[in-house]
Protein backbone atom coordinates (compact mmCIF):
# COMPACT_ATOMS: atom_id res chain seq x y z
CA UNK A 1 0.00 0.00 0.00
CA UNK A 2 1.35 3.37 -0.74
CA UNK A 3 2.16 5.77 1.53
CA UNK A 4 -0.01 8.58 1.23
CA UNK A 5 1.10 12.27 2.48
CA UNK A 6 -1.20 14.82 0.69
CA UNK A 7 -4.17 15.03 -0.62
CA UNK A 8 -4.11 17.77 -3.31
CA UNK A 9 -7.21 19.70 -4.88
CA UNK A 10 -7.18 20.69 -8.04
CA UNK A 11 -9.72 22.74 -10.45
CA UNK A 12 -9.50 20.97 -14.32
CA UNK A 13 -8.98 24.55 -15.82
CA UNK A 14 -12.35 23.60 -17.90
CA UNK A 15 -15.72 24.91 -18.40
CA UNK A 16 -18.30 23.83 -15.87
CA UNK A 17 -19.82 21.98 -19.27
CA UNK A 18 -17.17 19.87 -19.52
CA UNK A 19 -17.91 16.59 -19.10
CA UNK A 20 -15.82 13.28 -17.11
CA UNK A 21 -15.07 11.34 -20.84
CA UNK A 22 -13.82 14.49 -21.76
CA UNK A 23 -11.79 14.98 -19.04
CA UNK A 24 -10.67 11.00 -19.52
CA UNK A 25 -10.33 11.89 -23.45
CA UNK A 26 -8.23 15.10 -22.47
CA UNK A 27 -6.10 12.57 -20.67
CA UNK A 28 -5.22 9.58 -22.82
CA UNK A 29 -4.26 12.69 -26.19
CA UNK A 30 -1.55 13.43 -23.17
CA UNK A 31 -0.34 10.05 -23.89
CA UNK A 32 -1.08 9.48 -19.75
CA UNK A 33 -1.42 6.02 -18.58
CA UNK A 34 -3.22 7.30 -15.76
CA UNK A 35 -5.56 10.13 -15.58
CA UNK A 36 -4.42 13.45 -13.54
CA UNK A 37 -6.99 12.66 -10.93
CA UNK A 38 -8.08 9.71 -8.65
CA UNK A 39 -11.62 11.74 -8.14
CA UNK A 40 -13.66 14.28 -10.63
CA UNK A 41 -16.18 16.12 -8.62
CA UNK A 42 -18.89 17.51 -11.43
CA UNK A 43 -21.16 20.79 -11.20
CA UNK A 44 -23.77 18.31 -9.58
CA UNK A 45 -22.10 16.95 -6.87
CA UNK A 46 -21.36 14.00 -8.48
CA UNK A 47 -18.11 12.52 -7.55
CA UNK A 48 -16.58 9.91 -9.85
CA UNK A 49 -13.80 8.35 -8.98
CA UNK A 50 -11.16 8.05 -12.25
CA UNK A 51 -8.45 6.03 -10.59
CA UNK A 52 -8.18 3.00 -7.96
CA UNK A 53 -6.35 4.95 -4.74
CA UNK A 54 -3.70 2.40 -4.88
CA UNK A 55 -2.48 3.72 -8.41
CA UNK A 56 -0.53 6.92 -8.97
CA UNK A 57 -2.33 9.81 -10.96
CA UNK A 58 -0.41 12.14 -12.52
CA UNK A 59 -1.58 15.29 -10.53
CA UNK A 60 1.69 16.92 -9.05
CA UNK A 61 5.05 16.31 -10.63
CA UNK A 62 7.14 14.88 -8.29
CA UNK A 63 4.90 14.66 -5.17
CA UNK A 64 2.19 11.69 -7.37
CA UNK A 65 3.80 8.95 -5.43
CA UNK A 66 2.36 9.84 -2.04
CA UNK A 67 -0.66 11.41 -3.10
CA UNK A 68 -4.36 11.41 -4.26
CA UNK A 69 -4.98 13.43 -6.13
CA UNK A 70 -9.04 15.26 -6.09
CA UNK A 71 -10.69 17.60 -8.82
CA UNK A 72 -13.71 19.65 -9.22
CA UNK A 73 -14.93 21.07 -12.51
CA UNK A 74 -14.20 24.34 -13.76
CA UNK A 75 -12.25 26.59 -12.08
CA UNK A 76 -12.08 29.14 -15.80
CA UNK A 77 -13.94 32.14 -17.42
CA UNK A 78 -13.86 34.19 -19.83
CA UNK A 79 -13.28 37.70 -19.55
CA UNK A 80 -12.52 39.83 -22.16
CA UNK A 81 -11.82 37.41 -24.57
CA UNK A 82 -9.36 36.02 -21.74
CA UNK A 83 -9.01 32.95 -19.63
CA UNK A 84 -9.21 33.87 -16.09
CA UNK A 85 -8.72 31.48 -13.09
CA UNK A 86 -11.82 31.72 -10.71
CA UNK A 87 -13.30 29.49 -7.99
CA UNK A 88 -16.40 28.71 -9.69
CA UNK A 89 -17.61 25.86 -7.68
CA UNK A 90 -21.36 25.31 -7.11
CA UNK A 91 -22.82 24.83 -4.01
CA UNK A 92 -23.17 21.53 -4.83
CA UNK A 93 -19.29 21.04 -5.90
CA UNK A 94 -18.66 22.20 -2.44
CA UNK A 95 -20.45 19.82 -0.40
CA UNK A 96 -19.11 17.03 -2.36
CA UNK A 97 -15.71 18.13 -2.37
CA UNK A 98 -15.86 18.46 1.97
CA UNK A 99 -17.66 15.35 2.17
CA UNK A 100 -15.22 13.70 -0.24
CA UNK A 101 -11.75 14.97 1.75
CA UNK A 102 -13.25 14.42 5.04
CA UNK A 103 -13.30 10.81 4.02
CA UNK A 104 -9.92 10.95 2.57
CA UNK A 105 -8.50 12.12 5.43
CA UNK A 106 -10.29 9.88 7.75
CA UNK A 107 -8.82 6.91 5.63
CA UNK A 108 -5.26 8.79 5.77
CA UNK A 109 -4.81 10.79 8.77
CA UNK A 110 -1.63 11.71 8.30
CA UNK A 111 -2.26 13.29 4.71
CA UNK A 112 -1.74 17.56 4.50
CA UNK A 113 -4.42 18.54 2.72
CA UNK A 114 -3.45 21.01 0.02
CA UNK A 115 -3.69 23.03 -3.19
CA UNK A 116 -2.00 22.10 -6.12
CA UNK A 117 -0.36 25.49 -6.61
CA UNK A 118 0.45 25.44 -2.30
CA UNK A 119 3.36 22.43 -3.04
CA UNK A 120 5.50 25.36 -3.41
CA UNK A 121 4.80 27.13 -0.57
CA UNK A 122 3.76 31.12 -0.49
CA UNK A 123 7.07 32.37 -0.71
CA UNK A 124 8.13 30.07 -3.71
CA UNK A 125 7.58 32.06 -7.41
CA UNK A 126 6.97 29.10 -9.09
CA UNK A 127 3.50 28.95 -7.15
CA UNK A 128 2.24 31.56 -9.11
CA UNK A 129 2.71 29.68 -11.96
CA UNK A 130 -0.79 27.49 -11.08
CA UNK A 131 -3.63 29.21 -9.68
CA UNK A 132 -5.00 25.46 -9.40
CA UNK A 133 -7.45 25.44 -7.52
CA UNK A 134 -8.29 28.86 -7.86
CA UNK A 135 -9.15 29.27 -4.13
CA UNK A 136 -7.30 28.50 -0.93
CA UNK A 137 -7.79 24.95 -0.19
CA UNK A 138 -5.72 24.71 3.15
CA UNK A 139 -7.42 27.16 4.61
CA UNK A 140 -11.31 26.09 3.57
CA UNK A 141 -10.35 22.41 5.01
CA UNK A 142 -7.81 23.15 7.59
CA UNK A 143 -10.56 22.13 10.03
CA UNK A 144 -10.87 18.23 8.85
Amino acid sequence: MRKIERIFVHCTASSQKTTVSGILAEFRQKGWRYPGYHYLVSPDGTVTQLLDEKLVSNGVKGFNATSINVAYIGGIRKENRKIVPVDNRTQEQKAALRELLAKLHFKYPEAHIMGHRSIWGEDHPERWKKACPCFNAEDEYKDL
